[in-house]
């Protein structure tokens, strides 16, 4: 008989409930058989845990349902293993977020001085889930969702055997949000995509063999954001001037000065009301009677989440040959970047693995430019995670678009080390 482990670590998120009625949805293609749930923090894992059972059962899926709060034991014969940890929890998050902000920097959890405090943390853990992959589950599937997912996936595919796939669910947004835009009777759609996590441009709308992307570009065009990211609509003139649909990350980048307004004008960070509606949210998990994930998770901002992840598994699973876009080594798909690059590319996903879509004589000098300065800083963001050096992380805030100035990055750097002491071992030995 035909079976499926999975294994959620981080499992005690609220975003768990996304994740299983995606495997609920697929359950025809995916004969899932075992899932495990591990998490550190038992209390919140028991809540999700127990919503997970009422949802399987209310599904008819005939699947073994585990709780655990030991990795080790998580592990054996897992076929897909899904990471989607947060160092520190959510406290962590509202200090990455508002100790930027004391340096004039931008606060965020993903990008920034933010971003980079949360892969410092996130690297020791993931290494070790990584090694003990490696030793109870060598032929699994690591699927990562961790933020900041390009920077985490960079440090497993380059410094673990791990078999690692990246995922966000900005790829699948940003495509769905130009669907309005195809015109009908389209039989043949190919969407260029390409950059690196939370950094990623449109670059191309092939509708049989015509490019629709400039006619676009010069009207308004609505571009969906998170609810984590500030409302600022982007220029028509911006547009035309990258030649590309930017994700909506970049805001940060192309509006500096207006994102650090708004987010030191707000009266919480994000980090703050995520942590309100996560309350709510498990609260609400309690209910005997809930038996399907609540409409209320979507404020949560992670729409999609679900069909990000459970569809590549089916991909590689069911040998689909299906195209998504992931985050993954270049292996020479984009000439301007190192081969062990990873990027954030549309990829061919088989049993075999992942192939990314060459993108042969690119020629955006402004996306080129932005990716390799960017790719510089995760490299650095990697050596500092890896090995605690201070010095690299100091060149990797120097080198970020959002920072660069000496004193704001080594005073930031120095509050963020100290605020986050006990979750970062390699700096504090």
């Amino acid at each position: 008989m035909e079976s499926l482990k999975i294994v959620v670590i981080g499992a005690g998120s609220t975003y768990t409930p996304e994740l299983i009625d995606g495997f609920i949805q697929r359950k025809e293609v995916l004969p899932v058989t075992d899932i495990t749930l591990m998490d550190i923090d038992l209390p919140k894992l028991e809540i999700v845990g127990g919503l997970t059972r009422r949802m399987l059962l209310a599904n008819l899926m005939d699947c073994r349902l585990e709780l655990t709060t030991d990795l080790e034991a998580a592990l054996p014969n897992a076929d897909f293993v899904l990471t989607q940890i947060r160092v520190g929890r959510l406290d962590a998050r509202i200090k990455d977020e508002k100790i930027p902000l004391k340096y004039d920097l931008i606060g965020q959890e993903t990008t920034g001085a933010g971003g980079f405090m949360k892969a410092l943390r996130s690297i020791p853990v993931i290494m070790n889930i990584a090694g003990m992959m490696e030793k109870y589950c060598p032929e699994a599937w690591l699927i990562n969702f961790t933020n900041p997912s390009g920077i985490i996936t960079e440090t497993l595919l380059n410094h673990t055997r791990v078999k690692a796939i990246g995922l966000c669910n900005s790829p699948i947004n940003m495509k769905r949000e130009i669907m309005p835009r195809v015109p009908e009777g389209v039989r043949d759609l190919v969407v260029d995509y390409l950059g690196l996590n939370h950094l990623s441009w449109i670059t191309g709308i092939h509708c049989d063999d015509q490019d629709i992307l400039q006619d676009q570009l010069t009207g308004e065009y609505s571009i969906y954001r998170p609810k984590n990211i500030p409302k600022i609509p982007f220029d028509q003139e911006l547009l035309r001037s990258i030649q590309a649909i930017p994700s909506s990350y970049l805001t940060y980048y192309y509006y500096r000065d207006r994102s650090l307004q708004h987010l030191k004008a707000e009266p919480k960070t994000r980090g703050e009301v995520c942590r309100e509606i996560e309350a709510e949210l498990l609260q609400l998990y309690q209910q005997p009677d809930l038996k399907e994930k609540p409409a209320v998770l979507d404020q949560r901002g992670g729409r999609f989440y679900s069909e990000a992840a459970v569809s590549l598994i089916d991909a590689i699973y069911n040998d689909k040959n299906e195209i998504h876009v992931i985050n993954t080594k270049n292996t020479g798909a984009l000439e301007f970047m190192a081969p062990d690059d990873v990027v954030e590319i549309s990829a061919l996903i088989n049993r075999d693995g992942v192939s990314p879509i060459p993108m042969p004589q690119f020629a955006n000098e402004h996306i080129k430019r932005m990716m390799q300065t960017v790719k510089t800083y995760e490299k650095y963001t990697v050596q500092s995670g890896l090995a605690g050096n201070y010095t690299a992380a100091l060149n990797a805030l120097l080198i970020h678009p959002l920072i660069g100035d000496y004193q704001k990055a080594k005073y930031v750097l120095d509050d963020m080390l100290e605020a986050h002491r006990k979750f970062l071992p390699q700096f504090w030995k």
